[in-house]
C-alpha cells in the first residue's frame, strides 16, 4: 500500500495495538482504597471536631487519606466535652511496600472503614449550698491574709 512494505505496516499495527491494550489494562486494573471514618455518640447530635476542624454532628462519616492518631472532640450542650486521641491503624495491605500494589493494581475497590463510638457524660452541676460554702471559705481566707 502506497510504497510501504506490508510486513512493516503489520508490525507497526501490532505495536500500536499492544500499547493500547497495555494502557487499557492499566486503566481497568487500577485499584483504589476507600478510607472512611465513622463517629457515633450517645446521645446523638454532638458536634464533632476532627483534628481541630468541624466535620458535622453525630453520627457522622468522613473520608480520610492518611492513617494516624486523630484528635476527636465531641461537644454537646448539657454534656461534658470529650476529647480523645483515636489511633486509626493501617491494615496490612496499606503498609509499605504492599500499599503501592493495593493502591494501583487491584482490579476492585477496597473499602476500609473505622468506627468509633463514645458515650457522653452529663454535666455535673455544683449545688447552691456547696457554692455558698466555698465562697464563704474564700472570703474568710482573704480576710485572714490581710
Amino acid at each position: 500500500m502506497f510504497g510501504i512494505p506490508r510486513n512493516s505496516m503489520n508490525k507497526n499495527y501490532r505495536h500500536g495495538m499492544l500499547l493500547c491494550l497495555s494502557i487499557a489494562l492499566c486503566a481497568l486494573g487500577s485499584g483504589c482504597v476507600h478510607r472512611r471514618l465513622a463517629i457515633h455518640s450517645e446521645p446523638e447530635g454532638a458536634l464533632v471536631m476532627l483534628d481541630g476542624e468541624e466535620v458535622g454532628f453525630t453520627p457522622v462519616s468522613v473520608d480520610f487519606t492518611y492513617y494516624a492518631t486523630r484528635e476527636i472532640k465531641l461537644i454537646k450542650d448539657g454534656y461534658e466535652t470529650m476529647t480523645v486521641l483515636a489511633k486509626v491503624p493501617a491494615p496490612l495491605y496499606q503498609r509499605f511496600p504492599i500499599d503501592f500494589f493495593s493502591e494501583h493494581f487491584l482490579p476492585f475497590r477496597v473499602k476500609n472503614r473505622h468506627e468509633f463510638s463514645y458515650k457522653l457524660e452529663p454535666k455535673k452541676g455544683v449545688k447552691t449550698q456547696e457554692l455558698l460554702d466555698r465562697a464563704g471559705s474564700f472570703r474568710s481566707e482573704s480576710q485572714l491574709g490581710d
